[in-house]
């Protein structure tokens, strides 16, 4: 499905028109692979368009940046109002997906980055269900790739980088190959990591189980989840989960920015629970849409209003 553009890029200060938010052929960090990115939505709520939990993303990129020794040329607080003003720039109907992006731009050449210079983006479109409506009704068939995390000694795990997204697309080429959805990864100790680009979790006797973030990103939406179940009453535990019991839950969902809650409804063609969206990904995902549309109070402060 092609990119559904809008009128403006944010690029390095400045609203340029989409069609002009292009870079060399050199830049250094398509050569390389060091780059840090957020994903961050907007929602149409009764009160106009607002980005959920913006500060929280923005703190996390800066994070990722200083992991990866990038220096962002612009602070937290200037990059927060470069979403606002990006999308107030644009014209959207519906729920946005924003895409802000630190990269090592044109000038220098090897492994080496030391040098080169540091290049911002933001840009935001129209984006729907990440793996489709029917997959938020019905869930999605999810296998078990033969490919692994990296051990927190090879890399950065608590980074959003590039990088280490090329681990999950090859994840999750291989499950689309084998007729699945989505894949799940494994940590070099055997226990479920997280999908490729999603957290997991499973419920169990009611109990809600995901795993700690030992080899994956400390998700923003993960932790929200985990708010939401205990205020409705659920016990969460985060604990190792093995791929026998991944199998043998009565409930399997995957969260994230551009997931929000799917239901898994299969593993390794082993039906989970009704092999439906089951009882409690239900009212998680509800609660949820409920909280990120602004109509939830309590969690309204999470909310920054573009109008």
């Amino acid at each position: 499905m092609a990119l559904p553009e809008a009128e403006h890029i944010w690029f390095d200060g400045k609203l340029v028109a989409w069609k002009d938010a292009t870079v060399h052929v050199l830049t250094h960090s398509l050569h390389y692979g060091n780059a840090v990115f957020e994903g961050v939505r907007a929602y149409q709520t009764p009160k106009g368009l607002a980005i959920f939990k913006l500060q929280e993303h923005t703190k996390r990129l800066f994070e990722s940046a200083k992991a990866c020794c990038l220096e962002i040329p612009y602070s937290e607080e200037q990059i927060n109002e470069a979403h606002v003003n990006l999308l107030k720039s644009n014209t959207y109907n519906d729920n946005v997906y924003i895409r802000p992006l630190v990269f090592l731009g044109y000038g220098k050449m090897g492994v080496s980055h030391i040098g080169c210079p540091v290049n911002t983006i933001i840009a935001a479109w129209q984006w729907g269900a990440y793996m489709g409506e029917e997959a938020l009704q019905n869930g999605i068939k999810v296998k078990i790739a033969s490919w692994m995390k990296p051990a927190p000694f090879s890399m950065m795990a608590k980074a959003k980088a590039s990088a280490n997204y090329f681990n999950s697309q090859m994840a999750n080429y291989e499950a689309q190959l084998a007729g699945c959805d989505e894949a799940l990864l494994l940590d070099p100790q055997g226990f479920v990591a997280e999908g490729s680009g999603e957290c997991f979790f499973i419920v169990k006797d009611g109990v809600i189980i995901t795993p700690a973030n030992d080899t994956s990103l400390v998700s923003i939406t993960q932790k929200t989840v985990i708010q939401i179940a205990e205020d409705l009453g659920y016990k969460v535990l985060r604990q190792r989960i093995t791929r026998d019991e991944a199998y043998t839950a009565d409930e399997a969902f995957f969260t994230g920015t551009a997931a929000e809650v799917t239901p898994i409804s299969n593993i390794d063609g082993r039906v989970i629970g009704t092999g439906k969206r089951g009882k409690v990904a239900t009212e998680l995902q509800n609660a949820y849409f409920d909280v990120v549309m602004g109509k939830n109070p309590k969690y309204e402060k999470f909310l920054t209003y573009i109008n």
